[in-house]
């Protein structure tokens, strides 16, 4: 429109110029044939043609003012920020109204428009008084990325600054609740119920802040998130697509409810760099890099040196083409932690340095170390934490403080002895699967200054009633963790059975539990049929059955047989009050605790008096006395079963009670043996 008006307005002019000249040429009037003006062979006469003159040249004065006007208009509608909708909206210029963010899905549209137009997304920036450590993993998985985060974590917090860690899991599953342990591990609940990643009970051992289900995300719950906002019809007939939808998500996890006075907020990204389902995290937390600033935003990226052993060699290109894949998608780590079995030679690091784009002092060694608890002191060693102080150009922090994480790392290495423990569960292939039951183990190792040797052993193989218990012979604790399904339950109940009737210290966790009690059903109380709906829904003696409500906080929550299986189990933590007197009270130091609960099925309370008549006490209660939650036998040295999962609590510096408590009875024990 503007080159139309533009020609029109060149014609005019030029043809408004060609009059004038005429008029001023023939002296005002227009003589055509022979003889002076106003002869007879004129066309018209000299008046007439003067007249038509002075009109046309009116005429094309007007065209050329209009077309002056348009072209004014439009070079100043051109001048214009605003966009198309922003100037039918009514956004004024200077941007008074603000500018309509068409990423908005508040923000009104017109028709035709899908969404997106031309604005750019909207900067996340956050708390201004936030830094953030984005931990990435290269090569191959399993690397340590969890531990990493973790450990520099606890360097930040020695050193006084106050952290929040969080995970990003790029799985389509909503959360890993309703995933096998032999494909993901065990799932670790957070005080207020989130089913999350294993890597969180790493975070609060090593630092002691408790997660929440802020703290972990996955691209099922993102994109879940998402759809739902779309049929409810909140992006206003938008196209959702993965930029910038998705990656806004992403961003806002990232930078949403960090907690009071953080300074540090460290986000792992799971998997490995180049893998396809994890690039909307990768593409998120790059823009985030851009956004926040190198001032806030800081890339650590975790990799492989592998030793050749034929070429005596430490190999350095897994690492290069690692990051060359992570430079790939637009990210320049800015340190790179390698994790190798032996030093790194000093031209290998300069090596890493060039080919990486990276400073000498940025090649990070993270050597294998004995013990996890000595990875804080090894990665302040090689100067991680120096390193990420000084990106962000902090030069007067105060010097960590590591007594504790020393302390911890000699009672470790130096233990004045050794105890056995049977781990007598389902899913002993997947040492991950119990991890946290594990590390509370150690914890309890710890308290009793002590080193716990941990003896996996798989409860199928007691299913076999002719299957001999020989392998229980000689350890000096037996521990029942929790655990689905039918295979391997009846093991438990034998391997229940041999601890109560050998007087060997006994503790049952949640599935655990309920089979302890279901074997002291059989075996002390006499109810021969006793046994759990889980396994046999037509029992004639449901000692454990589905829970179908219960309380949390001031509602009231139902289920039943046919409700989905995610997220539905009683989740998070949950009171319970314990009987004055007993062996848990005693260990508690308290008679009213919480504990974080993940169990689906829930014991009878229907039989607490025939299995107080035969000898066992139900020790602990919830506080309306509807559900039991230990379950103890006075007359054996130590035996308790819990309905919760105690070793979620439990932390290095603060063992939790009952695996402390447990362990110094196993000391007992290995003294009789």
């Amino acid at each position: 429109m503007q080159n139309v008006i533009l020609v029109v307005h060149i014609i005019a002019c030029l043809v408004m110029t060609g009059l004038v000249l005429i008029q001023k040429s023939e002296g005002g009037g227009l003589g055509i044939g022979g003889g002076g003006g106003g002869g007879a062979g004129s066309l018209m006469s000299g008046r007439g043609a003067a007249g038509a003159l002075v009109r046309s040249t009116i005429m094309f004065g007007g065209i050329f003012f209009l077309t002056s006007l348009g072209l004014t208009t439009l070079a100043n509608r051109n001048n214009d920020t605003r966009t198309e909708v922003e100037r039918a909206l009514g956004a004024d210029e200077e941007g008074a109204s603000g500018p309509v963010d068409l990423l908005d899905p508040t923000a009104p549209l017109l028709e035709g428009q899908d969404g997106l137009g031309t604005t750019p997304a909207p900067a996340h920036q956050g708390d201004p008084m936030i830094r953030y450590i984005f931990i990435t993993g290269g090569v191959v998985s399993s690397l340590g990325k969890g531990i990493a985060s973790a450990a520099l974590g606890a360097l930040l917090q020695a050193r006084g600054y106050k952290v929040r860690l969080r995970k990003l899991d790029p799985y389509l599953n909503v959360d890993p609740g309703t995933m096998s342990p032999r494909q993901h591990g065990e799932v670790y609940v957070t005080d207020d119920g989130a089913e999350t990643d294993l890597d969180l009970g790493h975070y609060e051992r090593f630092t002691g802040v408790s997660a929440r289900q802020s703290d972990n995300i996955t691209t099922g719950r993102i994109y879940k998130h998402i759809i739902e906002k779309e049929r409810r019809g909140d992006y206003l007939g938008a196209t959702i697509q993965v930029i910038p939808h998705v990656t806004n998500e992403i961003k806002d996890f990232v930078l949403s409810d960090p907690g009071e006075d953080v300074e540090f907020v460290l986000c792992e990204i799971g998997g490995t760099v180049g893998d396809i389902e994890g690039l909307p995290f990768f593409e998120a937390i790059r823009q985030l890099g851009q956004e926040l600033g190198p001032e806030r935003a800081c890339f650590i990226h975790l990799t492989l040196l592998p030793y050749i052993p034929a070429a005596g060699e430490m190999k350095t290109k897994p690492t290069q083409h690692s990051v060359k894949e992570l430079r790939s998608i637009g990210i320049q780590p800015h340190i790179l932690l390698c994790r190798c079995d032996r030093p790194i030679p000093e031209n290998e690091k300069g090596k890493i340095a060039s080919f990486c784009n990276v400073r000498l002092s940025s090649v990070i060694e993270a050597r294998d170390v004995g013990h996890i608890y000595d990875v804080p002191e090894s990665y302040h060693a090689e100067g991680l934490d120096k390193e990420v102080l000084s990106h962000f150009r902090i030069d007067d922090a105060p010097e960590p403080d590591l007594s504790g994480w020393h302390q911890i790392a000699h009672t470790t290495h130096h233990p004045d002895g050794n105890v056995c423990i049977g781990l007598v569960g389902k899913y002993t292939d997947v040492p991950d699967a119990y991890k946290s039951v594990a590390e509370a183990l150690a914890h309890g190792g710890l308290a009793n200054k002590v080193k716990v040797d941990i003896r996996l052993i798989n409860s199928e193989e007691f299913d076999d009633e002719a299957r001999p218990l020989d392998i229980l012979e000689g350890v000096h604790g037996i521990i029942l963790p929790g655990g689905f399904g039918e295979r391997g339950a009846h093991g438990k109940m034998r391997a229940a059975r041999f601890a109560r009737e050998r007087k060997v210290p006994c503790f049952g966790i949640c599935y655990g539990m309920q089979m302890s009690v279901i074997e002291a059903a059989r075996n002390m109380a006499g109810i021969e049929d006793a046994n759990t709906t889980e396994n046999d829904p037509e029992t004639d003696a449901p000692l454990v059955g589905l829970m179908e409500e219960w309380t949390k906080g001031n509602e009231k929550v139902l289920r039943d047989a046919n409700t989905d299986k995610g997220g539905t189990m009683r989740l998070g933590a949950y009171p319970a009050r314990l009987k004055p007197g007993s062996k848990v009270a005693e260990i508690y130091g308290s008679l009213d605790i919480s504990e974080r609960h993940r169990h689906r099925y829930e014991v009878n309370a229907g039989y607490i008096e025939a299995l107080e008549k035969a000898g066992g006490l139900f020790s602990g209660l919830s506080p309306d006395g509807k559900l039991p939650e230990i379950f103890e036998i006075p007359s054996h040295p130590w035996f308790i079963g819990v309905q919760y999962h105690p070793e979620l609590k439990s932390r290095p510096f603060e063992p939790h009670p009952l695996f402390a408590s447990f362990i110094g009875a196993a000391v007992k024990q290995s003294r009789l043996v």
